[in-house]
């Protein structure tokens, strides 16, 4: 594709992934759109047009905050928040194409007058190609989709080669939290992560994944989850040490 077409081109047309979820819901009311209209704007991850993070910009933001965090399909926003407001000193980047859930971060933001937290409203991959090595502190993946039927587990969020962008943009020792009331995406997660050759499961006891870690603020997935009776499984991986990073 030319240079100059690309430029031309939403990320989401450009991009060769294929976003198998819902992108809208019931409609929204009159005060969730204007939110959409008006803050979304911005809290949006400067990108550019290419598909790069804007750099002149994200860096003005960036250097306010000591550590940068990333969760990825953030749903309503419960635990993205509760993290902001209960670590002042970190950036977050909350991933999620749904449109509703979007707003409902957007509500929970402008009641409460958050602002560490900036919003990639496309699909992650995107984000994850484009944040620099080495520059994330602490990365969520909650609840995904578990895509439960064979055909298509090919569809499941955890696989080798998004777990290479995950080693790629994670620092050394970072955690990586993943959590599923899903038993089968539970092994398969673990076993995909535990064999890659970057990641590490540092866990010492089942209590390292039955129980939700303390500083962990459940979203309403998962309070229904446990409601109907559920178990969860709480999986904590850590980006191993790294002394032969790729330097550019």
């Amino acid at each position: 594709m030319p240079p100059d077409k690309a430029r031309t081109q939403p990320i989401g047309e450009r991009t060769k992934y294929i976003h198998y979820g819902r992108r809208r819901g019931r409609k929204l009311r009159s005060g969730r759109q204007r939110l959409l209209d008006t803050l979304l704007p911005e809290l949006r991850l400067p990108v550019t047009d290419l598909g790069n993070i804007d750099s002149t910009n994200f860096s003005g933001i960036r250097e306010k905050f000591s550590n940068l965090w990333l969760e990825i399909g953030f749903g309503q926003g419960e635990h993205i928040a509760a993290q902001a407001q209960g670590n002042l000193d970190t950036l977050l980047i909350g991933c999620e194409p749904y449109v509703n859930g979007v707003s409902s971060l957007l509500r929970t933001i402008d009641a409460e007058a958050i602002d560490n937290i900036l919003i990639h409203d496309e699909d992650a991959r995107v984000l994850l190609d484009a944040l620099p090595d080495a520059s994330v502190g602490r990365l969520f993946l909650l609840f995904p989709d578990p895509w439960p039927k064979s055909r298509h587990n090919k569809r499941r969020f955890i696989s080798r080669s998004n777990l290479d962008r995950i080693a790629r943009i994670l620092e050394d020792g970072a955690e990586f939290r993943f959590a599923t009331d899903h038993p089968g995406y539970a092994r398969w997660a673990l076993w995909h992560t535990v064999n890659h050759a970057e990641m590490e499961w540092p866990a010492e006891c089942a209590a390292d994944w039955r129980i939700r870690p303390p500083d962990w603020q459940a979203t309403r997935y998962e309070e229904k989850a446990l409601a109907d009776g559920r178990a969860c499984t709480y999986l904590t991986f850590r980006r191993r040490g790294s002394a032969t990073r790729m330097v550019d």
